[in-house]
């Protein structure tokens, strides 16, 4: 029975790494809803569409494959950034389309302070990580900071100035996630991380 035991613990994971999905998946969605932030469109169906589907669903499932392999931060991380864009979403279309009343700028502000808490710990997670991940969660959370700062005042130019700083953020996770594949694929670093030593 003990042999059993030890057999059933020394299985392999041959499991692909999901994390440059949920990069992939935030980094994309991030740069685009930014972009709107920053003035260059309208917020619209296009970003709502990459927010549900892509932001949401999935970093979700991300998330959970992150669990399975026994991931801690990374099921937090994927999950709860997924879970964000879900309720994004449903805070604009739920709005829009009069299911409930918009919620106040304060409850906005509260949102976006809360997350950017969030994610200012989770920063301290990936200091044994690598620094494009680091780069990734400071980003984001002087993002988060910086859109409630913004809605806060109602001035133009800081959310011009937040969309600018959130492309720039969405642009790291996406590099991350694609050096991240690139590195597995060929085996050496194609594209460097800037591993902590």
């Amino acid at each position: 029975m003990e042999k059993e035991v030890l057999e059933i613990h020394s299985i392999k994971d041959t499991t692909a790494n999901p994390a440059p999905l949920g990069l992939l998946a935030f980094g994309m969605t991030t740069v685009l809803l930014n972009l709107a932030n920053a003035g260059v469109y309208e917020l619209g169906t296009m970003i709502l569409g990459m927010g549900l589907f892509y932001g949401g669903i999935a970093q979700v499932l991300v998330g959970l494959m992150e669990w399975k392999k026994g991931n801690t931060f990374g099921t937090l991380a994927f999950t709860s950034y997924g879970l964000f864009w879900l309720s994004f979403v449903f805070l604009k279309v739920g709005g829009n389309l009069n299911w409930f009343a918009a919620p106040e700028i304060e409850a906005v502000v509260a949102y976006l302070i809360i997350w950017g808490i969030f994610t200012a710990v989770m920063f301290f997670g990936t200091l044994k990580s690598n620094r494009a991940l680091q780069f990734v969660f400071a980003s984001l959370a002087t993002l988060f900071f910086l859109l409630a700062i913004a809605d806060a005042t109602g001035a133009a130019w800081m959310m011009t100035l937040a969309g600018i700083e959130g492309v720039i953020c969405g642009a790291s996770a996406i590099y991350t996630g694609l050096a991240i594949t690139l590195n597995e694929v060929y085996g050496r670093e194609v594209l460097p991380l800037w591993h902590v030593k």
